[in-house]
């Protein structure tokens, strides 16, 4: 088993850290490749790709903006009933898949956002029918049709992540996700895992592994707490090995929460945690 090893520059937003130390760091460090988030009209493009060549550090993809992460992020909602919005997150997808084409990365993810009147009801207790999940998850096909075949002109694949039920409740499991991949049954759309979310909605992480086999085309690490694995009580051993039982041989990317104080203490220690179990495997 040979796991590739990336770290999501999210991450590092909250960081007050030059950039370029930022990366000289990671690569020091040991890390395969980096993720950059998908704001493709707030980077110089060119500039950015010169850097991480300078780091010898590939784009592994991109990881798009969804939801309250950013002021843009709320407004880009793939299952909306309003066409301009729809029309809004499409091209959103469209511009990232762009951006990851020049930077030279595999991928980018999606995630399924509705309109907030739809999503009124106590999450703390609740969850949406199935049958209204159902009802909206298929509207999103046609969509997402469109969008895989856009990113299969570039050889880029769309990545569809559950997110848990407090970002929003439509596609929450590997289920849901491999469900809505399995119907569109193109070779550019797959399924991105998380073990932050998957802690919180699956009955099992190992059985939602196993069954996302030959559809899991990526994976984001961070423990229940949102710091880098081993710092929580989610259990990494079984979910490595999860990932060898379908010989899983992707990337794995790190999407911690990370503050300015003992960040690369931080960054080091995860990656060692991981790599020293997949070692023993």
């Amino acid at each position: 088993m040979r796991l590739k090893y990336s770290v999501t520059l999210s991450s590092f937003r909250k960081v007050e850290e030059r950039f370029e130390k930022v990366l000289e760091t990671l690569s020091n460090q040991g890390f395969d490749a980096v993720e950059m988030f998908g704001e493709p009209n707030k980077v110089n493009l060119k500039a950015l790709n010169q850097t991480f060549h300078s780091f010898d550090l590939p784009v592994c993809g991109i990881t798009g903006m969804w939801g309250s992460v950013t002021d843009a992020g709320r407004k880009r909602k793939l299952l909306s009933l309003d066409s301009d919005t729809v029309a809004y997150s499409e091209d959103y997808v469209r511009s990232c898949v762009k951006m990851c084409d020049l930077l030279g990365g595999l991928e980018t993810n999606l995630c399924l956002f509705a309109d907030d009147e739809f999503v009124a009801f106590d999450r703390n207790h609740g969850e949406v029918r199935a049958d209204q999940k159902e009802r909206l998850l298929k509207r999103a096909i046609p969509t997402l049709s469109k969008l895989s075949r856009f990113a299969e002109d570039y050889g880029i694949q769309l990545l569809l992540e559950p997110l848990n039920r407090y970002n929003t409740p439509y596609c929450t499991t590997a289920k849901d996700a491999v469900s809505i991949a399995k119907e569109l049954n193109r070779d550019s759309f797959g399924v991105l895992l998380d073990t932050f979310h998957m802690n919180i909605e699956e009955d099992s992480i190992e059985q939602a592994i196993v069954k996302s086999r030959g559809l899991l085309q990526h994976i984001h690490f961070a423990d229940n707490n949102r710091k880098m694995p081993g710092s929580g009580h989610i259990d990494f051993q079984l979910v490595v090995e999860s990932l060898s039982r379908i010989d899983y041989d992707k990337y794995i990317t790190f999407e911690p929460n990370l503050t300015n104080k003992g960040y690369e203490k931080a960054t080091k220690d995860g990656l060692e945690f991981i790599k020293t179990i997949e070692r023993n495997i």
